[in-house]
């Protein structure tokens, strides 16, 4: 691939497309041709689609001609998570319970996409069913982590992560339930952004916990990042100009998110946190005992919803998944259905708890992660290793998820540790402003 091309956002890819610098299709085949022959790859997409890579990019071309681009972003190839389905090609979610799963149209926001001009380069591996937050699968393929040979990269959008990061995809699309854009995006050293709920229409995703599934871009900015929300949503990006952290008042959570951070995540928040400051944000620390509440409900929600989804599926075929996997799916068995009620109950009482707390706050700030990416041989011999690395790479994102924010990771000074921004339902088009004058105060 053209080096130059290769070290370009998606958006600077999109106008060099404007400017008639780089042609749609020569730009998509060097994509793929970058996956052929990148050794990875393998380990990173599950299947690509070059025919109808190359039919889009076409099209895309054609409009550029005419002057009538879609967007910023029209001709420009994205990466696929796996669970979102595609007519005709496999869409498996990383399990054999779906090996050969063929739908026969694209999902919601594929179809959408699609027509605002990004181009399909493929689908990417990702954790088993999307219920893990480390990026390892052994039925299918561990996509690899950027920093760390050794590591697992993330999930569950693991690969989506991978593919922007090894250079075999401008940016890509994933989802989020618990943390599944943010966490490969921090551990991977891009920015990644978790919608809120029901903000992108779900239809045509295979589903994990449908109360809080969510549809994410992973890229190397947050310019990127907006320009793809508009893409995926059909609207017009944020307006990110003269975005200044003057005055704007964040906030440091320290109930739960600070607990047992290791050594390189706490010094690459707090450097963060301190360049915010300098940039002229205002610093406060905040104490929210909801959000302890509402972690202790996770397992309640999250677990039951998703067993009570793939129950039949799993059941008829239990030796075909990770066992580990397969044992968290089986623990919301034994959560009894009025549980789950009074907890769904309890924690829209804790949202407006931090909703009341935290609207004096233009934004939150937690670490992304509170670990560095885990050894993948030893979480694959290691069980009590698997589950505390599991449960802890999680558990700083699951509090967007659980109090229904939207929420944006950003790079840090430290290698794989991100700072994550949450702001309140259907802030986006503001959390991306405030990310972008954080993304210049960080660099």
């Amino acid at each position: 691939m053209t080096g130059t091309w290769a070290n370009l956002t998606a958006a600077e890819l999109g106008r060099e497309i404007e400017k008639g610098r780089i042609h749609p299709v020569e730009l998509t085949e060097a994509f793929l041709d970058a996956i052929d022959s990148h050794p990875l790859a393998p380990r990173i997409y599950a299947r690509t689609t070059p025919d109808r890579a190359r039919g889009e990019a076409m099209a895309a071309a054609s409009r550029a001609k005419a002057g009538l681009r879609k967007g910023l972003l029209d001709g420009v190839p994205v990466s696929w998570k796996d669970l979102f389905d595609t007519a005709g090609v496999a869409t498996e979610a990383g399990s054999a319970l779906l090996k050969h799963r063929t739908p026969s149209r694209d999902a919601a926001v594929l179809e959408v996409a699609t027509l605002q001009g990004l181009v399909c380069l493929g689908k990417t591996h990702m954790s088993e069913l999307a219920f893990s937050g480390l990026g390892l699968n052994p039925v299918t393929a561990t996509p690899p982590c950027l920093n760390d040979e050794r590591a697992v990269p993330g999930g569950s959008s693991s690969g989506a992560a991978a593919s922007v990061a090894f250079g075999l995809a401008p940016a890509a699309i994933g989802s989020d339930t618990g943390g599944s854009v943010r966490i490969p995006a921090a551990w991977n050293d891009l920015v990644g952004l978790k919608t809120t709920h029901g903000s992108l229409p779900m239809a045509g995703t295979v589903p994990l916990c449908e109360t809080f599934d969510t549809i994410g871009p992973l890229a190397h900015s947050v310019e990127d990042c907006a320009h793809l929300l508009a893409a995926l949503s059909g609207q017009r990006p944020a307006d990110l100009k003269g975005a200044d952290l003057s005055g704007l008042r964040l906030a440091v959570l320290e109930t739960v998110a600070l607990d047992d951070l290791r050594d390189r995540p706490a010094q690459g928040f707090d450097d963060a946190v301190t360049r915010l400051g300098r940039a002229g944000a205002q610093i406060t620390r905040i104490q929210a005992p909801e959000v302890a509440e509402a972690m202790g409900l996770a397992g309640i929600l999250f677990t039951a919803e998703a067993y009570g989804i793939w129950r039949d599926t799993i059941e008829k075929a239990p030796e075909k998944m990770f066992p580990r996997i397969l044992e968290r799916f089986r623990s919301g068995a034994s959560i009894a259905a009025m549980d789950h009620v009074a907890g769904w109950r309890r924690l829209h009482v804790l949202r407006a708890a931090w909703a009341a707390r935290t609207a004096v706050f233009d934004a939150v700030l937690v670490p992304t992660s509170p670990i560095l990416p885990p050894n993948a041989d030893r979480l694959m011999t290691d069980n009590e290793y698997y589950v505390t690395e599991n449960l802890l790479a999680l558990r700083n994102t699951r509090i967007g998820n659980l109090m229904g924010l939207c929420a944006l990771t950003l790079p840090t000074s430290q290698p794989s540790c991100g700072i994550s921004l949450l702001a309140g339902p259907g802030q986006e088009a503001r959390l991306l402003r405030l990310g972008a004058a954080a993304e210049i105060a960080l660099r």
